[in-house]
């Protein structure tokens, strides 16, 4: 074996030679191609048309007023603590069930409002809101 000392007109080739990355190329393509229409499984069904509207029923509100020293209000109504118990639970029968809005005044103990809210909870009103005045408002 001889070894020969490179010729100077023989450089070494520093180029890539695309030929092979070509033919990967076509050959996934060719398969992509194919593959394609395959990977759709819809099913043509000819389905009914109906018109309809979206019943948007929206829940009915029960605004629960508590003033300070523990006067409840039911709708604008004036109600004993034990009367309430029986409209809640009648409330949170209907479908959909009611939301419970409370109102209750500034220096309202939180003894009273904690009652009244697990009290709506037993009865099973699970909506509870509380309305408040906004800061910049003026006392009614």
């Amino acid at each position: 074996m001889a070894f020969h000392p490179q010729d100077a007109r023989r450089a070494t080739m520093a180029e890539i030679n695309m030929i092979p990355l070509i033919d990967v190329m076509l050959v996934l393509l060719i398969i992509f191609i194919i593959a394609a229409p395959l990977l759709t499984h819809a099913v043509k069904i000819d389905l009914p048309r109906a018109d309809s509207a979206v019943a948007d029923v929206k829940p009915e509100t029960i605004q629960l007023g508590i003033k300070a020293d523990g006067v409840l209000f039911w709708n604008g109504e004036e109600v004993a603590e034990a009367d309430l118990e029986a409209r809640m639970q009648a409330a949170a029968a209907r479908e959909p069930a009611p939301e419970l809005h409370i109102q209750a005044d500034a220096a309202t103990p939180y003894e009273t409002l904690a009652r009244a809210m697990a009290m709506a909870s037993r009865a099973g009103l699970g909506k509870i809101g509380f309305i408040s005045r906004p800061e910049d408002a003026t006392p009614p």
